[in-house]
């Protein structure tokens, strides 16, 4: 056979092999916009494949219907803003598989920038099997997801009002917080309550001091010698009852989230949770969190250390309570942006570098993994031996990764977290290291030999 005719057929063989399947034949795609949405459907199911619907909730129900019409069983849309949630509750509800598709790598094309060609260029990407969805946890997970985002922007808007109150004292000169850690403490709110209702003697002010305080009296009533101006006082009463109105919605918002916990399964079996000391935190909830993740995980996240009961809800909260969406625990921390990157090009690891990633559970678990830089337990020692390895910032990323892993085998397992501590931890740091050394020694022809047996012995008489 003449090298002409091999080339050919292998030509033909790899045109054919090339050749693209349909997997979803029944696709749809959707370019989300905030007045309008563009729907793309194949192009064999109606005479007119390419339709505009408003935004307005009848036409969601429109264009549902008209899905339905042509066929659709599955759809891609876009993640613009917050513009695709009301159509992505619509076509769930009626039963449509949907493909929340990111925007930002759909821009790459070039020729492809109208709304309609974006639809089109979706629903042939999806056809054939071309597009990765986001996650997205069940609904019951979303509503308290909601809960939470909800409460820590609360939090974020009554930590602005303190900086208010900070800024107000101290263009008064009034030096609260060089004593006070906490302004928004006892002692710091009588104080500021008793400068606003008229009282100006930093004796008499001093005098509210909370007994638990470290400074004494004396100290205090230096600090609040101030230029008592009108406009700065007005400013401080603004801010102090802005303060108290966003920690009455946190109270209120504590409350729902607390009641809707109840809502979820209980998985913990009937077994009792062993009771642990809290840890004192400000932001926490008004509430036993630590009962409710325990009864709807069936397991004690709250064991490993460097986790407390908030950090753990705002986690649930962001993957919800089925850790199987994950096979392993290796696409668990691919998703989350905490394992290695792996850039490689002309056979070499150009980067290992980290993704970046905005996601809120893996913040959390960033977080938690500084808290364990004075920590006695395992977790602690292999934070900080990556600290003095790799730098602060790699040895966070590190010790997120295994918090992530441990979070993993517990939810999907069922196990329990035992901490053997620092000094197991060092042991079993300093054998491994032994076991290379004496592996690659025997590599070389050489043998390690302990020094202790190289020492002089005592003679005997």
């Amino acid at each position: 056979m003449s090298s002409r005719k091999r080339s050919r057929r292998s030509s033909g063989r790899t045109r054919q092999a090339s050749r693209l399947e349909p997997v979803h034949p029944d696709a749809a795609g959707i370019d989300v916009g905030s007045r309008s949405h563009f729907v793309a459907v194949p192009p064999d199911r109606d005479e007119q494949p390419v339709r505009e619907f408003e935004a307005f909730t009848g036409d969601l129900y429109r264009l549902a219907d008209w899905l339905q019409e042509c066929g659709v069983k599955t759809v891609a849309l876009e993640s613009t803003g917050v513009y695709w949630i009301p159509l992505f509750q619509v076509l769930e509800q009626r039963g449509f598989q949907v493909l929340l598709v990111d925007a930002r790598r759909l821009k790459t094309v070039p020729g492809r920038k109208t709304d309609v060609k974006d639809c089109e260029w979706l629903q042939q990407l999806h056809t054939y099997g071309l597009l990765a969805g986001a996650f997205r946890p069940d609904d019951q997970s979303c509503v308290l997801r909601s809960y939470l985002r909800q409460r820590a922007m609360l939090i974020e808007h009554a930590a602005h009002h303190i900086q208010h109150m900070h800024k107000a004292l101290e263009q008064m000169n009034v030096k609260l917080n060089n004593v006070l850690s906490d302004i928004t403490g006892q002692t710091g709110l009588a104080i500021i309550d008793a400068i606003l209702a008229g009282q100006r003697d930093p004796v008499a002010l001093a005098k509210l001091r909370d007994p638990r305080c470290k400074h004494s009296e004396e100290t205090i009533a230096k600090s609040l010698h101030g230029h008592w101006r009108d406009d700065h006082l007005f400013e401080l009463q603004q801010a102090v009852e802005l303060y108290r109105t966003y920690c009455g919605k946190l109270a209120e918002c504590d409350a729902r989230i607390e009641s809707y916990l109840s809502s979820f399964e209980d998985k913990s079996d009937g077994r009792c949770l062993p009771p642990k000391k809290p840890k004192r935190n400000p932001h926490a909830p008004r509430f036993d969190a630590r009962e409710h993740l325990f009864r709807m995980t069936g397991v004690d996240l709250t064991r490993i250390d460097g986790l407390e009961a908030n950090t753990v809800l705002k986690v649930i909260s962001e993957i919800g309570t089925d850790i199987t969406r994950w096979p392993t625990e290796k696409h668990f921390s691919s998703w989350l942006c905490l394992c290695p990157g792996n850039h490689k090009t002309g056979g070499r690891n150009k980067s290992g570098k980290t993704r970046r990633s905005a996601n809120r559970a893996a913040a959390a678990l960033r977080l938690a993994a500084q808290s364990l830089e004075r920590s006695p337990s395992a977790l602690g020692a292999f934070y900080r031996r990556m600290k003095a390895r790799l730098g602060a910032p790699q040895a966070v990323t590190a010790t997120a990764h295994k918090l992530a892993r441990l979070i993993y085998h517990m939810l999907r397992h069922g196990t329990e977290y035992v901490d053997i501590g620092q000094a197991a931890y060092e042991r079993q740091y300093q054998a491994r290291i032994l076991k290379n050394l004496n592996r690659r020694a025997a590599q070389l022809g050489h043998i390690l030999v302990p020094v202790n047996n190289l020492l002089p012995q005592p003679r005997t008489s």
